[in-house]
């Protein structure tokens, strides 16, 4: 039983798997670029899109492709235009089966036994022969300019051909038109050499205008720099003016400042003179000081080596270590009391000297202070004296700065006409005469003091009975 169950599963198995392949035989699909035309005891019928079942013997199917067809549109033979012209025009028609299913069956009528040269063959004469009616009624100038004109006229005089064989023009588009006169060629030469013409007016006017615009920029510029170098010039004056007061004001500063730091070194110059010498009184000090601990250090010295003697006697009877334990020992302390002593005496010398000196400056300064109230008493006492000392003794270098001049002159021309009872080098002698003559007259101006005053005041000075102080000193 086991063995005919498995055995009618087989068969079972292999009818299905051969039905399977019968059916997938008999289903036929049509792709979204074609359509199938099936015809039988059905009647004809158009699958497009999707798929359907042909019974065989009864049923048959055929494929009809629905893809854009293009080709050229050329007509072999001249074309003669409206005006009697003969042009050659070649164009490329698109064109494809209409999607309804009546087109489709029409197509279908026309063409499904036809090869597709053979299809586009019978498509082109009808194309160019529409095609050379249309030239017909048409002007060279408007085939040349208005091209989709014409392939708008031929898709509407082809329609309605093209549908009754189930198709549709897509686009008609006219590629080339020429011709063996050169009519088109001469067409355009009335256009071109109008445009030239006015290009070359527009040109003219162009350069005109510029010409002008150019002059006027020219103008203005001149004037704008003019005006721009007027202010230019205002605007340098101000600077320079204000860099002048500037320069003033920084003069001024600067002279300023170079008082005050004359003022404060001099002030630093006599507080350093004085430390100096403070330093150096105490320098002096200390220096004797330490010859006082140096003698000193020497005497302890001395005696540190003579106990040592000593102890080196002692030490020659105790052991060779002990000895030199005691030796190294005594050493050590024999040159720390040396250098104690010696850097004592030191600073003790440098503590007298400068003692010393700060004792001499202060001496020295107290004994130029004392001179300088006797000589401010005696300037006090004889000041109208020293005034009028001073005056006379520098007459003579004013006198000789204001002829100093002329003895950097190398040449004197003298032109006199003798008026005045003056003439020749008697007039220079008498000028300069005049200005030594001014020299009172400008130091009375300068110090306001009267010179005559002065002069009868020491006068007085002179002729007052002395005292017996001032005959002591006398």
């Amino acid at each position: 039983m086991t063995n005919e169950m498995i055995l009618f599963v087989g068969l079972g198995v292999l009818a299905l798997i051969f039905l399977m392949g019968i059916l997938a035989r008999m289903y036929r699909k049509a792709g979204p670029n074609e359509a199938l035309i099936v015809y039988g005891f059905r009647g004809p019928r158009v699958i497009k899109g999707h798929g359907t079942v042909i019974f065989p013997m009864v049923e048959n199917c055929r494929e009809l492709s629905l893809e854009l067809m293009s080709f050229d549109v050329a007509p072999q033979q001249d074309l003669y235009t409206k005006q009697g012209v003969a042009v050659t025009v070649e164009a490329v028609a698109q064109i494809k089966v209409r999607s309804d299913q009546a087109s489709i069956l029409t197509a279908a009528e026309q063409f499904l036994t036809k090869t597709p040269p053979q299809r586009e063959g019978l498509i082109r004469l009808v194309m160019e022969g529409h095609l050379r009616g249309i030239i017909g009624q048409l002007t060279v100038e408007q085939i040349v300019k208005e091209p989709e004109m014409v392939g708008e006229r031929m898709r509407a005089t082809c329609a309605e051909d093209m549908s009754k064989m189930g198709l549709e023009v897509i686009s008609f588009t006219i590629k080339e038109v020429r011709d063996k006169n050169e009519y088109i060629a001469n067409m355009g030469k009335p256009d071109v050499a109008r445009i030239k013409r006015d290009a070359e007016m527009a040109t003219a006017d162009a350069e005109r205008d510029t010409a002008i615009k150019r002059a006027t920029a020219l103008r203005e510029s001149a004037v704008a720099k003019a005006m721009a170098d007027q202010e230019r010039v205002i605007a340098e004056t101000a600077s320079q003016a204000k860099q002048a007061e500037a320069q003033r004001d920084l003069d001024i500063k600067k002279a300023q400042f170079a008082e005050q730091s004359r003022k404060q070194q001099a002030q630093a110059d006599k507080a350093y003179e004085i430390q100096t010498n403070v330093m150096q009184q105490q320098v002096t000090a200390e220096q004797v000081k330490v010859q006082q601990v140096e003698k000193e250090g020497q005497i302890k010295v001395q005696e540190a080596e003579i106990t040592r003697h000593e102890k080196e006697l002692i030490a020659t009877i105790l052991k060779e270590a002990e000895i030199n334990r005691q030796r190294i020992e005594t050493l050590a302390i024999a040159e720390k009391n040396r250098l104690a002593a010696e850097a004592e005496g030191r600073a003790a010398a440098i503590r007298t000297q400068g003692e010393a000196e700060a004792s001499i400056i202060f001496q020295k300064g107290e004994a130029e202070a004392k001179a300088m109230n006797v000589k401010a008493e005696a300037y006090q006492e004889w000041n109208q004296a020293a005034v009028v000392d001073k005056l006379l003794t520098n007459m003579a270098d004013v006198v000789r700065a204001m002829s100093e001049p002329l003895s950097k002159v190398d040449k004197i021309t003298i032109v006199s006409t003798g008026e005045n009872g003056a003439a020749g080098v008697n007039k220079i002698t008498g000028d300069m005469t005049k200005i030594a003559a001014q020299v009172p007259a400008l130091f009375e101006a300068l110090s306001g003091m009267d010179i005559k005053q002065l002069m009868s005041n020491v006068q007085a000075i002179k002729d007052k009975p002395k005292t017996n102080g001032d005959a002591a000193q006398h």
